[in-house]
Order: structure tokens, then C-alpha cells, then sequence
């Protein structure tokens, strides 16, 4: 077991992290609180202030050029700042924003087309192939009342921005029918029936080697992290039905969310039942706890920081409105971001 540090808290609902050209920590807050501002960066002084700014924070009827439902970001090393929209909040198109920190600007919006999601698309976590120009999505296909078996993968092409839908609901994918068990319950939320059902999340964490050779995914019910070459991927010769056989079973974990290489090649992720975050070992592929703690709960985003250190973002996301027993924000204050040297 390894030592974490408390890096930053904040009474605001938390989801995933990024890191701006000087350093600083950029934080999504999680759709299912329903936060009024839905990204902030934090300040010197520890406080939160809107990111990118107050106006991208706030919905409007005319345009679609405001963040909805984020939860995936990722920075570059350029200085910009990736976040994925889901737009499951307000309804409005899916698509990825990027904003350059150096230049505080705004350097292009790219919406999903409408035939790379579907009804249930959540189009969560993401990682960036700048070498093919490629972006590559998880869509956990848990939205509206999805049960994560319509998950799938979606590759968006930056220069032009046409998008394929890829290997939905394929063993890999999809969640897994086992449940997710917390705090002595089976985690559950309302279904638009209005009935309670069992949360059912599909492709969640998303991450790519260093030499761009594999892409691995894992959905969030999933006890098994599955990897694939991205040249299979992309390949326009190869329908789902030839991809599926060459989507490889990696090596075995419990449930997770995000999913983080350190520079030997070890794939760190959020285990979300254990309060924990785990590690698989490049050389035999074997799963281990690195640190847990019981103010851990439900982490979320992790992500390699410029300084060497992976930082985790803890959500306590069956203490949600949407996912708590009684319907309110259960959550103990403050959330936290930790720290720790792989």
C-alpha cells in the first residue's frame, strides 16, 4: 500500500479532473448533482471559479454553445483543455469542447453526430490519438434510463468530424449483469417509470498506451479490463461482427470507473466498490490495491498530473440525488481530490 495526501476539497460535487497549462486543477461536477455550475478550475486561495468561464456555465435557449453534462475531461500538451458534453441535463446535441488555458480562448466545438449515439448514449470518458488525429469515446449507453447493454465505442475523426459508432452492446462493452454493492446495498436509481432500478453502466474507463498500439476499455459493471488495437479499430474493411473477435480479454479487476497508465506502463483505476484505487501490473497482469481509505467513496476520474503524481477525484455518487435512497444530496462534505507518487 502506497500513502495519498488530501490535495484539494470543495463543498461542490466533484466527477473527473484536468490540469491547465500552469498546473491548476480543473474539475467537473458530477450531472447527477445537478450542480448550477457544471466545470470550475480551482484557485490559489483552494475556492472554485467557473470554467471557462461564468457564460459557458450558463444554458440559453438559441444556441447550444454552453456546457450541459460534462463529466470526461482531458488536457494536452499544448495547454488545452478537452471536455466531453453528454447534454443529457438539457437534451441538446453531444459534443466535445476544446479551450486553450494559454490563450483563454476557445478553439473549437465539435458536435456527435446524431448517428454515432442513440437514445440511452452517455458519451463519458475519452482519450486523444493526436498522432491519427483521432478522438476515442466511451459511451457508457446509460442515459435515459439505460441499462449500459447498448455501451459502444465511438471514434470521432478531428479533421473532419464524422464519427463511427463501434461494437455496441459486445461482451467488453456492455455492463455486465452483476450488481454494484455499497455501503451494504445494491446501488439503484429511479427509472423513468418511476420505479427504482439496478444501476447498469457500460463502457466506462477508457485509457491508451503510450505507443498508441492499444486502446483498453472496461465498462463500470465489468470484471474484466478488455483492450483492442486501434489500428483494428479504425480499419474501414472490418464491420463489429470481425472487430468483436479481436476485442482481447486483458486481464482480470472488480468494477471501476477511470483509468490512468503511469510511465512504466502499470494501468491505475478507481475500484468504486472498495473505496480503493487499483493497479494492473504491466509485467504479469495481476490486480492489486494501492491505497484505500473509507473517505474514498466512489472515486471517479484519476489522471497522471504535471507533476509526476496521479491525482483521484472522489464523487460519492450513490449519496447523489439520483442514486441515494431517499432521493436527496447524501453526500459528506467536503469532496475531496487526492494525491499520490505511482
Amino acid at each position: 500500500m502506497t500513502t495519498a495526501e488530501v490535495y484539494a476539497t470543495t463543498d461542490t460535487p466533484l466527477g473527473n479532473g484536468a490540469f491547465a497549462h500552469d498546473g491548476r486543477l480543473i474539475v467537473s461536477h458530477h450531472p447527477m448533482y445537478a450542480t448550477d455550475v457544471r466545470v470550475s478550475i480551482f484557485r490559489p486561495d483552494g475556492g472554485l471559479e467557473p470554467f471557462p468561464n461564468l457564460a459557458w456555465n450558463t444554458p440559453r435557449k438559441g444556441d447550444e454553445d454552453w456546457l450541459d453534462a460534462v463529466l470526461g475531461l482531458r488536457n494536452d500538451e499544448q495547454g488545452r483543455v478537452w471536455l466531453m458534453d453528454m447534454g443529457t441535463r438539457s437534451g441538446i446535441t453531444p459534443k466535445l469542447v476544446i479551450w486553450n488555458t494559454r490563450t483563454d480562448r476557445l478553439e473549437r466545438v465539435i458536435p456527435l453526430p446524431p448517428h454515432a449515439v442513440d437514445r440511452h448514449s452517455e458519451p463519458n470518458d475519452f482519450v486523444i490519438d493526436p498522432v491519427r488525429n483521432l478522438v476515442f469515446i466511451a459511451d457508457e449507453g446509460a442515459g435515459d434510463g439505460g441499462d449500459g447493454s447498448t455501451g459502444a465505442l465511438i471514434v470521432l475523426d478531428l479533421a473532419t468530424g464524422e464519427a463511427r459508432r463501434r461494437l455496441q452492446g459486445r461482451p467488453g462493452i456492455a455492463s455486465e449483469a452483476h450488481g454494484l454493492h455499497v455501503e451494504g446495498r445494491e446501488v439503484t436509481r429511479l427509472a423513468p417509470d418511476g420505479r427504482r432500478q439496478a444501476l447498469r453502466v457500460g463502457a466506462d474507463g477508457i485509457a491508451l498506451d503510450a505507443a498508441r498500439e492499444w486502446l483498453y476499455v472496461s465498462p463500470l459493471n465489468g470484471f474484466g479490463l478488455w483492450r483492442l488495437r486501434v489500428e483494428d479499430l479504425i480499419d474501414p474493411a472490418l464491420d463489429d461482427d470481425a472487430l468483436a473477435p479481436r476485442l482481447e480479454r486483458y486481464a482480470d479487476k472488480p468494477n471501476s470507473g477511470g483509468m490512468c497508465f503511469d510511465p512504466a506502463g502499470n494501468l491505475y483505476m478507481t475500484e468504486i466498490e472498495g473505496n480503493a484505487v487499483g493497479r494492473i501490473s504491466a509485467v504479469d497482469r495481476s490486480y492489486s490495491r494501492v491505497f484505500e481509505r473509507e473517505d474514498l467513496f466512489w472515486p471517479d476520474g484519476i489522471m497522471l498530473g504535471p507533476d509526476g503524481a496521479i491525482y483521484v477525484v472522489v464523487t460519492q455518487l450513490p449519496r447523489s440525488p439520483v442514486l441515494s435512497p431517499g432521493g436527496g444530496d447524501e453526500a459528506v462534505r467536503p469532496f475531496k481530490v487526492f494525491r499520490f507518487r505511482p
